[in-house]
C-alpha cells in the first residue's frame, strides 16, 4: 500500500520539531567514566522555554560519592548537602561518616540565569564509586523564572529522563600504552624487512638489465664482424 505523500511530509515535520526537544534534556557529560578514583563531570542544563530563564538546578547524587567539589560559575551560587552513612567507610586512610547527597546551583543577583536558547555546564570534581558496569542516575530538578518546575527523574525512555552516567572498568596505569610500545619495534622490524626485500629485488633487476645489455652489445658486434668478413672488408 502506498502512503500518501502529504502523510509522509507531515510525519517528517513532526519528527523535525520533536528532535530538538528530545536532545535538550538535562544531561551529564561525559556519559561514561571510569569507576574508582577522581574524575570530572559536567551537569549540562539547557533552557527549553522561550519566555523564561533557568534560575535554579538541584541534582540528587546516588549513593557512593564521598567527595565532591564544584567549579565556580559566575552569577551562580553552589551548595552541597551531605547525608549520614549507615556505616563509616575508609577513604585515603581516614574514616568518613558522610557522603554528598545533593548539590544545588542558584542564580544570584549578578545574572538572570540561563536564558532561552542557552545552556550552562556546571563542573563537578568527584570521587567515583568502584562499581564498574553499573549505570547511576542523577535525578535533577530544574526551576524557571516563571515558577515552573521540571523534574528530570524518569527512566531513560521517559519524557523527562534523569541524567545518568555509566561506570566503566578503569584501565591500569600505562596499560593502554604498553602494547603499543611493544608493537613499535615489531613494526619497525617488519618495515626494515620490506626495505631489504625491495633493495634485493632492485639489485637483481639491475643485474639482469646489465646482462641483457651486454648480451645485446655482443650480438650486435658479432653481426657487424660477420658482415665485414662476407664483404671482404679489411
Amino acid at each position: 500500500m502506498k502512503v500518501p505523500s502529504y502523510i509522509l511530509a507531515s510525519a517528517t515535520a513532526v519528527l523535525l520539531l520533536l528532535a530538538p526537544l528530545a536532545s535538550a534534556h538535562v544531561t551529564l557529560q561525559p556519559e561514561e567514566i571510569a569507576a574508582g578514583g577522581f574524575t570530572r563531570l559536567d551537569l549540562r542544563v539547557p533552557t527549553e522555554r522561550d519566555d523564561a530563564s533557568t534560575t535554579k538546578v538541584e541534582v540528587q547524587l546516588p549513593p557512593g560519592f564521598l567527595s565532591v567539589s564544584t567549579e565556580p560559575v559566575p552569577g551562580w551560587d553552589a551548595k552541597i548537602v551531605k547525608r549520614k552513612l549507615d556505616k563509616p567507610v575508609e577513604q585515603f586512610g581516614e574514616q568518613v561518616s558522610e557522603e554528598v547527597g545533593q548539590i544545588s546551583f542558584t542564580a544570584n543577583g549578578e545574572a538572570a540565569g540561563i536564558g532561552p536558547g542557552e545552556f550552562q555546564d556546571f563542573g563537578l570534581s568527584l570521587s567515583v564509586p568502584d562499581k564498574a558496569g553499573s549505570t547511576l542516575p542523577f535525578k535533577a530538578v530544574q526551576t524557571y523564572s516563571s515558577g515552573e518546575v521540571v523534574r528530570w527523574i524518569g527512566s531513560p525512555d521517559s519524557e523527562q529522563p534523569a541524567p545518568q552516567v555509566k561506570l566503566a572498568t578503569a584501565q591500569p596505569e600505562g596499560g593502554a600504552s604498553e602494547p603499543a610500545a611493544e608493537e613499535q619495534p615489531t613494526a619497525a622490524a617488519e618495515s626494515g624487512g620490506d626495505d631489504d626485500s625491495d633493495n634485493t629485488l632492485a639489485i637483481i633487476a639491475l643485474v639482469v638489465a646489465v646482462a641483457a645489455l651486454a648480451a645485446g652489445l655482443l650480438a650486435l658486434l658479432g653481426r657487424r664482424g660477420g658482415s665485414r668478413e662476407a664483404t671482404g672488408v679489411r
